[in-house]
């Protein structure tokens, strides 16, 4: 489980990027709610560090700012590379609100044609949802295994098994096995 500090540094930076990122572009707040079609209250919390967003909120900002979601989520280095150790992620992973924990990989470099997130799931835990945005997706899975719903047609990932789709296509995951991990990588 992530500590409260690890937990709070990750929120303050995102909320602290799509901050200032909103204020040099000289958007309200209510300009970035209606772009992104998310409440002004929501963007004020993620801003204020009163809420952590999910992915798919993510999505939406950056594409409402003009930005990749990595640079939502990096520090101001410019580094072209960053090791994570395993621990790193065991250690770090998000509670999101739709039930899912959630580690983004290599936040301090910049400039990322896509960014890679290692997912957990609970049986039981995870909401029903379906989502769309921009992009490419391709997951593939680590443990366990789940179940993933892309337009009509629904897939059985199980270890090793991988999934590549265009994420402007509705799609929902949900895990099959009691506990399952994998990468998922947004382009």
């Amino acid at each position: 489980m992530p500590t409260i500090e690890s937990k709070n540094k990750k929120q303050n930076l995102i909320g602290l990027h799509i901050k200032q990122l909103r204020i040099s572009q000289k958007r309200t707040v209510q300009d970035l709610a209606d772009q992104s079609e998310l409440s002004k209250s929501m963007i004020s919390k993620i801003e204020n560090n009163k809420a952590l967003p999910s992915i798919a909120a993510l999505v939406k900002i950056a594409s409402a700012l003009g930005v990749k979601v990595s640079d939502l989520m990096e520090a101001n280095a410019t580094i072209s590379s960053e090791m994570t150790l395993a621990k790193e992620v065991q250690g770090n992973l998000s509670q999101t609100k739709k039930g899912y924990m959630i580690f983004p990989f290599a936040p301090n470099v910049r400039n990322k044609k896509m960014q890679p997130f290692i997912f957990t799931a609970v049986k039981g835990e995870v909401k029903r949802h379906s989502l769309t945005h921009d992009g490419e997706e391709f997951l593939y899975v680590l443990e366990g295994s789940l179940k993933i719903k892309v337009g009509d047609v629904e897939y059985l990932l199980n270890v090793g098994d991988s999934l590549y789709f265009n994420s402007l296509e509705p799609h929902g995951i949900m895990p099959e096995s009691d506990y399952v991990m994998y990468l998922d990588i947004f382009v």
